[in-house]
């Protein structure tokens, strides 16, 4: 479905925006994570860049002094980790990925990196989108500005990825639903704001919420990331009963 790294909700995007199935569902019940102590019901949104500073390159000891795409990367990096983030709403910017060079005493021609910007306030991911690019420009000056007799370096920037921020309307059907469920299986669980597959229904004000599929995991994103599906029978009853509730089955 394209949920994570830079799918970009590829999948639930084709399926509400371009199929023949869009107009015809009524309530998405997303499964995501382990758990069932929560209910998805407000979409975070991020936006993703690539970043590629891009320069002559050339010998580490013969073309000493002309400018290095790493190096700007750098700079730009330090410059732009520093931008003040608010708590409230909660904001966050990750650089996940950095990539240039080919060996060791070769100053490099590329660089790249990709950064990924989080907010439940598409204005605070507009400020940080410009704290990104300037950074990376300012950057680029001082860079061609203290080697500029060696070449030039350019940068560009992608845009990779946007997922948008939305709620859940209050007269949700799926809401209703998990939490009937909830009550009958004795689950108490708090609604969470998240980047899930309901991002794109809830953006286009459709009835969607995110659940998890019982079990318990922790590490996430981490090559130490784990799951124990002990318990995932609560998981699956909730899961189960919730689809019949929204598809009219009665007891």
């Amino acid at each position: 479905m394209g949920e994570e790294g830079e799918g970009d909700l590829r999948g639930m995007r084709h399926l509400f925006q371009e199929s023949k199935w869009g107009e015809r569902i009524g309530s998405t019940v997303v499964l995501d994570g382990a758990g069932v102590d929560s209910v998805v019901t407000e979409a975070l949104g991020s936006r993703r860049f690539e970043v590629t500073v891009r320069g002559p390159g050339g010998h580490s000891w013969a073309d000493f002094g002309t400018p290095n795409p790493i190096v700007t990367l750098a700079r730009a990096v330090a410059k732009f980790s520093e931008t003040p983030v608010p708590n409230d709403p909660k904001t966050s910017f990750n650089i996940g990925v950095i990539e240039g060079g080919t060996s060791v005493n070769s100053i490099p021609e590329s660089a790249t990196m990709r950064v990924d910007i989080r907010s439940a306030a598409t204005s605070e991911i507009d400020a940080l989108e410009k704290s990104l690019r300037e950074a990376v420009a300012n950057a680029v000056r001082e860079v061609q500005d203290a080697k500029s007799r060696k070449g030039t370096v350019t940068a560009e920037i992608k845009v990779i990825g946007q997922r948008p921020a939305a709620d859940l309307k209050p007269d949700s059907r799926a809401y209703s639903a998990v939490r009937a469920v909830d009550d009958h299986l004795s689950v108490r669980a708090q609604t969470r704001r998240a980047s899930t597959d309901a991002n794109i229904p809830l953006s286009l004000g459709k009835d969607a919420i995110s659940i998890g599929a019982g079990g318990t995991g922790g590490g996430a994103h981490t090559l130490h990331e784990w799951y124990e599906p002990a318990g995932r029978d609560l998981g699956l009853k909730r899961i189960l009963l919730t689809t019949l509730t929204l598809a009219g089955v009665g007891e």
